[in-house]
């Protein structure tokens, strides 16, 4: 495989996705016991993931529009149809679009979680902010709030 093939970096690639499915993985477990000290760590390591695996997909399109494919996911389908390319390389995009739909499932999963963090949050917020039951819309379809406003002591 030469330096300019779309498929020079689908190794690493393979290799990055999956270690992103094991780093999303554990954010997962830290979002279910609410460890925010383990998800800061784990959101450090998926960002440089993410960052690296970026670099290889532009340099992975860069190579499709140098060969006369669109520089997108589906010239890399155009690139190995058209130029008859070896089964191995065949078998590691599968591989990667399998392992890029995990990654989207496990991702999917994770936003659920912390939105419902984030709704818990909130929730603690309006009750803190004397208004446990969240704001209502008067007749004219304006939000009201029947909080009142209370100073917070801390001591």
């Amino acid at each position: 495989m030469n330096a300019d093939s779309p498929a020079q970096s689908l190794k690493e690639e393979i290799s990055l996705t999956a270690e992103l499915i094991d780093i999303l993985k554990r954010e997962q477990a830290q979002l279910i016991a609410a460890d925010i000290n383990g998800l800061v760590a784990v959101t450090e390591e998926k960002a440089r993931i993410v960052a690296r695996m970026t670099v290889l997909t532009e340099q992975r399109y860069r190579a499709l529009a140098g060969a006369g494919f669109d520089g997108v996911e589906g010239g890399m389908r155009s690139w190995i149809d058209q130029s008859a390319q070896p089964t191995d390389i065949e078998q590691a995009w599968q591989e990667l679009l399998r392992l890029a739909q995990s990654v989207k499932n496990l991702n999917s999963t994770n936003g659920l979680l912390i939105g419902k963090h984030m709704m818990h949050n909130q929730q603690a917020l309006n009750v803190l902010r004397g208004n446990p039951g969240g704001n209502f819309y008067g007749p004219d379809g304006q939000a009201t709030s029947s909080s009142r406003t209370r100073g917070l002591v801390v001591g």
